[in-house]
C-alpha cells in the first residue's frame, strides 16, 4: 500500500505504524444533573481550569514554538464568553459535560466556516473541548505508546499540538496525517523536532496498526511494508544527503559570493541553541507572544528586558529581527480583549491593529526592547505584524523613533502590502515577508485545512508575484526586504526567493543546512533564472518543476 500526500518535514522514517485516535464520545443530547446548579458549574469551570494548567505545563516543558501553540489553546479554556455560554447552559438544566459541548461547538461551527486562522483555531477547540469532557466523564485520552526499542510512525486524521508537544527523535520516526498543510501546527512542530512529516495523506489512517511504514518527508511519499532493501535504499540516500550538506559551512551565499545572510525563526530564548548549532547567522524573525500568552496582565519591564537580552546577546555583531506583539485572532489575551464580539477575528483587530487601541502595550515594549539593547553589539531590528497601509507604517516607525529604536519595518503579510510596497517603504526602513499568511489572505485558504493545501503551497506563481513585487520596490528604495515564512525553508524555494531578490532568508534553525547548501552550489543567475520560470507557471507543481530545471545542483544534493 503505497500513499502519497505533501511533505512538509525532510527526511526519511521508518517504523510500525501507530494509529491515534482521540475522539471522545459527544455526550448524550439533553442529558441532565442531580444536584445544585451552582455545584455543576464549579464542576465545569474547575474542569476547564484542569484542562488549561495541563496545556500550559506542557508547554512550558515543550518550549520554542509548542509553547506558543499550546498557551494560546490553554487560553481557549478559559474564555471568558465560553464560560458564560456554559454556565447558562447549565442554569438550563444541561450537565456539565453536555453544556461543555454545547458551548464549544457553537463556537466551533462559526469559526470553522470562516477559514483562515480560524479554521486552525477550530481545530484546536475540538481538542481542548474533548479534554475538558474527558476529565468530567472519567474517561482517558488515548495516549502515545511509551518509548520503545523502535521508533514509531505516528498516523492521525490531524494531530494536536499538546499529543505532540513532548515527542523527540528517540521517540518518533516521522509524522502522517489526513489533514494538514505546509503551514500548519503539525508541519511546523515536526521541522523544529527535525522529524520527517507528510500531511493531506488521504486514507493514512486506514493503514493496520503496527504496520511497518516508510516514511520520505521530502517526496511525500508513505509506503506501507517496505522491504529490506526499500529502507536501506531510502537510508542510504538519507545519510548521502546528510554527508552533502554537512560539508558546507560558513555564512549564506550563493556559489559565485552573492551574501544571503540566513537566519532563524525562534520563539524564545529557548531556540536559541538550535540556531547557534545550526548557523544561523542571526535572528529574522523573534516571536515575542511567549512572553504574553496564558497571561492575565502584560508581563512587566524587567521580565521583557531579560528576554530580548539574552537573544542579542546570543548574536554579537549579527542581525535580530523583532516581531513585536502578534496578538488577537488565533492568539487572544485577556488583557487585550477586542472593542466588540468579532464575527471573524481572523479580518479584525489582529497584530498592529490592536496595538492602535492600547499603545500602552506597545510603547512598553518597544521600551523594554530599546533598554535591552543597550551594551550589546547586535543590530536591533523592530518590525510590526499585520500592516496594511502606508499611514499604518508612518504611525509604528514614529513609535519606534520615540523609543530611540534605530530601525523600524513592518510584514508583507497581507496583499495590500505587497501591493502598496513602495508607499510603505517610504515611511520605514525594512520590510520582512512572512509567507504563510501572505498565502493564506492571498488565496482565502485556512492553512489548517488539507483540502486547501494545493492554495497554500507557496510555490503558487501569484504568491511568487506578490514577493518579487515588494523585493523590487525594496531594491528600488534601497532598503532590504528579508522572507521569514516557512516558504524559506525549502531549498529550491529559497534560491527562487533569492532570485526574486530576498536580501535576507530566515527559518526553522532545523532548515538552515539545507538551504546553505543549495545556495552554495548555484549562481545568483541560476537562482533568477529559477525565480523566472516558476513565476512563469501556470501551476505551483509546474512552478517547482521549472524552476528546478535551472537548478541542477539540488538533486546531487539530493533535496
Amino acid at each position: 500500500m503505497n500513499l502519497r500526500g505533501v511533505g512538509v518535514s525532510p527526511g526519511i522514517g521508518h517504523g510500525p505504524a501507530y494509529i491515534l485516535t482521540t475522539h471522545v464520545p459527544e455526550p448524550p443530547e439533553g442529558a441532565t444533573y442531580a444536584g445544585e446548579a451552582d455545584q455543576e458549574k464549579e464542576r465545569a469551570v474547575s474542569a476547564l481550569a484542569q484542562v488549561a494548567g495541563e496545556l500550559e505545563s506542557r508547554g512550558d516543558r515543550a518550549g520554542g514554538e509548542a509553547r506558543e501553540i499550546l498557551k494560546a489553546q490553554a487560553l481557549m479554556a478559559e474564555d471568558p464568553g465560553l464560560v458564560v455560554k456554559i454556565r447558562a447552559y447549565i442554569d438550563r438544566g444541561l450537565a456539565a459535560q453536555r453544556a461543555v459541548y454545547e458551548g464549544f461547538t457553537k463556537y466551533r461551527d462559526v469559526l470553522a466556516g470562516v477559514g483562515g486562522y480560524l479554521g486552525e483555531r477550530a481545530a484546536d477547540l475540538d481538542d481542548v473541548r474533548d479534554r475538558v469532557i474527558a476529565v468530567l466523564t472519567g474517561q482517558v485520552l488515548p495516549g502515545l505508546p511509551a518509548p520503545g526499542a523502535e521508533p514509531y510512525v505516528l498516523v492521525a486524521h490531524d494531530l494536536a499540538p499538546a499529543d505532540t508537544a513532548l515527542l523527540s527523535r528517540t521517540s518518533v520516526a516521522a509524522f502522517v496525517t489526513e489533514e494538514g498543510g505546509p503551514t500548519s501546527h503539525t508541519a511546523i512542530m515536526a521541522r523544529a523536532l527535525g522529524v520527517p512529516a507528510v500531511v493531506a495523506c488521504a486514507g493514512a489512517t486506514r493503514l493496520e496498526p503496527g504496520v511497518q511504514v516508510l516514511v520520505d518527508g521530502t517526496s511525500g511519499e508513505v509506503r506501507a511494508q517496505p522491504t529490506e532493501s526499500d529502507v536501506a535504499e531510502a537510508e542510504s540516500e538519507a545519510s548521502a544527503r546528510l554527508a552533502a550538506i554537512s560539508r558546507i559551512q560558513g555564512p549564506g551565499r550563493t556559489s559565485d559570493g552573492f551574501p544571503v545572510p540566513l537566519l532563524a525563526n525562534i520563539g524564545g530564548p529557548g531556540d536559541l541553541e538550535a540556531a547557534l548549532e545550526a548557523g544561523a547567522e542571526g535572528v529574522g524573525l523573534f516571536r515575542t507572544e511567549f512572553l504574553y500568552l496564558g497571561r492575565r496582565h502584560p508581563p512587566q519591564a524587567q521580565e521583557q528586558e531579560d528576554a530580548y537580552r539574552a537573544v542579542l546577546t546570543a548574536f554579537p555583531g549579527g542581525q535580530v529581527v523583532v516581531r513585536t506583539l502578534d496578538a488577537g485572532a488565533d492568539k487572544p489575551l485577556a488583557f487585550l480583549p477586542p472593542e466588540a464580539p468579532e464575527p471573524n477575528p481572523a479580518l479584525g483587530e489582529r497584530g498592529l491593529r490592536l496595538f492602535r487601541r492600547h499603545p500602552e502595550v506597545m510603547e512598553a515594549q518597544l521600551d523594554a526592547l530599546a533598554t535591552a539593547a543597550v551594551g550589546t553589539s547586535a543590530e536591533l531590528s523592530v518590525m510590526a505584524p499585520m500592516v496594511s497601509t502606508a499611514e499604518e507604517a508612518e504611525w509604528f516607525a514614529e513609535a519606534c523613533r520615540a523609543a530611540d529604536l534605530p530601525r523600524a519595518g513592518v510584514m508583507i503579510e497581507v496583499p495590500a502590502a505587497a501591493l502598496r510596497a513602495q508607499s510603505l517603504l517610504a515611511e520605514v526602513d525594512f520590510v520582512s515577508v512572512g509567507t504563510n499568511d501572505l498565502a493564506q489572505y492571498c488565496f482565502a485558504a485556512d492553512r489548517e485545512l488539507g483540502a486547501l493545501g494545493e492554495l497554500q503551497n507557496p510555490w503558487q506563481p501569484a504568491l511568487l508575484d506578490l514577493v518579487a513585487m515588494a523585493a523590487s520596490e525594496a531594491a528600488d528604495a534601497g532598503k532590504p526586504c528579508g522572507v521569514c515564512g516557512e516558504a524559506a525553508a525549502d531549498p529550491a524555494l529559497a534560491c527562487v526567493l533569492t532570485g526574486l531578490g530576498a536580501a535576507t532568508l530566515s527559518m526553522t534553525p532545523a532548515a538552515l543546512p539545507a538551504v546553505r547548501a543549495a545556495l552554495a552550489t548555484h549562481t545568483l543567475e541560476q537562482c533568477r533564472l529559477a525565480a523566472q520560470a516558476a513565476r512563469a507557471a501556470p501551476t505551483a507543481v509546474l512552478a517547482r518543476q521549472e524552476a528546478r530545471a535551472h537548478l541542477p545542483e539540488l538533486a546531487s544534493l539530493g533535496l
